[in-house]
C-alpha cells in the first residue's frame, strides 16, 4: 500500500495523454489564427464573397469545430488526470467551470458561424475539402440574426474565457510555482 506521501508525488506527476495534448494545442493554434484572421478580415455584408480572408475564416472555424468534436469524444472515452493536489476547492470548482464554459464557447461560435455561412449560402468546408451541410435554408432570418450573436457576444466571451484561462495557467507557473501547466507541456 501507498503511503499518502507518494500518492501525492505521484498525482503531481501525472499529465495528460499525448492525443489530448496534441489536440489541446491544436485547439489553440486554431482558436489564436481564427481570430487574427477574424480582426483582419474585411467586414461581411450583403453581396460579400467568402475569398480571402474570408475564406479562411470558414476553414479555420469549421476545422476547429471538428477537432472540438474530436477532443470531447477523447475526453468522453480517456478520463483527464485528477486535479492537482494540494488547490484550494475554490480554484478546482473555477478551473472545472472554465474549462466547461470554453468547450461550451467552442462549439457554439463555429457552429454559429456555420450558421451564419450557410444563409448567405457559402460552402464551409472543414479543413479547405471537407464540405460541411446545410444547417439552416439558404437566406433564413434567423442565420444572419446568428451572426451578430457569432461575431459579438459569443466571440468575445470565449476571447475572455481564453484569457483568463492562459491568466490562470501563469498564475500557477509563475506566482505558485506548482505543476498544474506543466501537465499539459
Amino acid at each position: 500500500m501507498r503511503t499518502v506521501a507518494e500518492v501525492r508525488t505521484a498525482h503531481a506527476n501525472v499529465t495528460y495523454d499525448p492525443v489530448a495534448k496534441v489536440l489541446h494545442w491544436v485547439t489553440v493554434l486554431l482558436v489564436v489564427a481564427q481570430f487574427v484572421v477574424a480582426w483582419t478580415m474585411p467586414a461581411i455584408h450583403k453581396g460579400v464573397k467568402p475569398v480571402g480572408l474570408i475564406q479562411w475564416h470558414l476553414v479555420i472555424g469549421s476545422s476547429l469545430l471538428i477537432v472540438v468534436v474530436l477532443r470531447l469524444l477523447w475526453r468522453l472515452f480517456h478520463r483527464p488526470p485528477p486535479p492537482a493536489d494540494g488547490l484550494p476547492g475554490w480554484q478546482r470548482q473555477t478551473a472545472a467551470i472554465t474549462h466547461w464554459a470554453l468547450y461550451v464557447l467552442l462549439l457554439a461560435v463555429p457552429i454559429t458561424g456555420w450558421a451564419a455561412a450557410v444563409v448567405r449560402p457559402w460552402v464551409v468546408r472543414a479543413f479547405g475539402v471537407l464540405p460541411l451541410p446545410q444547417i439552416l435554408p439558404p437566406g433564413a432570418k434567423i442565420g444572419f440574426e446568428i451572426g451578430d450573436y457569432h461575431g459579438g457576444i459569443l466571440a468575445w466571451t470565449l476571447f475572455g474565457v481564453a484569457v483568463l484561462h492562459i491568466l490562470a495557467a501563469f498564475y500557477h507557473r509563475l506566482a505558485l510555482k506548482d505543476k498544474v501547466l506543466s501537465r499539459m507541456l
